[in-house]
């Protein structure tokens, strides 16, 4: 069960406080802040992957290609952000292998009756020319869309988009990716 997951409890600054919490803990009234990933794909024609995610709180929205969180294992380990990310593609997407590179980190809380999300979020992205096999479980459906389309369209319907996908964007104009 995906509540079961134990994850990394941070500071505002995304410091590890040395404690872990239950997903469901970090998720409900006002949260723990915690560590997740947000990651963004693009491929060869300049377009960006995006998913029509399942979720409690944004669900049948547009979202980045993939969320998740460093989960601490069962070994006593904790996935890195690359580990919990490749996790995530291989799960949501069946892709095995992709070379991320990490952008940079935002925060964001967002509340929603019961639910909240309360992160530290990295956003890394990465080119994917290949096959994909979006699992049901995860997402309605998919789309690949062109960067500058996608900057107009969230921009134009934020509505239309997770909470973190907005803030991975902001943090991804001001790392230069739309403009490369």
């Amino acid at each position: 069960m995906v509540d079961e997951q134990t994850i990394l409890a941070v500071d505002e600054i995304g410091n590890f406080t040395g404690k872990y919490i239950r997903k469901s803990v970090g998720h409900k009234g006002e949260g723990k802040r915690h560590l997740a990933i947000s990651v963004l794909l693009y491929n060869s024609k300049d377009e960006v992957l995006l998913q029509k995610r399942k979720h409690k709180v944004f669900d049948d929205i547009w979202d980045v290609t993939g969320a998740t969180h460093p989960l601490h294992l069962e070994s006593g380990q904790d996935e890195t952000v690359e580990e919990a990310t490749l996790r995530c593609l291989s799960r949501e997407y069946g892709i095995k292998e992709v070379a991320l590179k990490n952008h940079g980190f935002f925060n964001y809380f967002v509340k929603y009756g019961k639910l909240c999300e309360n992160e530290h979020c990295a956003i890394l992205v990465g080119e994917y020319n290949g096959r994909l096999n979006l699992n049901p479980e995860v997402g309605y459906g998919y789309k690949w869309m062109a960067k500058q389309e996608f900057l107009k369209d969230i921009e134009k319907n934020p509505k239309n988009y997770t909470a973190w996908a907005k803030e991975a964007v902001q943090v991804l104009l001001a790392s230069d990716f739309f403009n490369g």
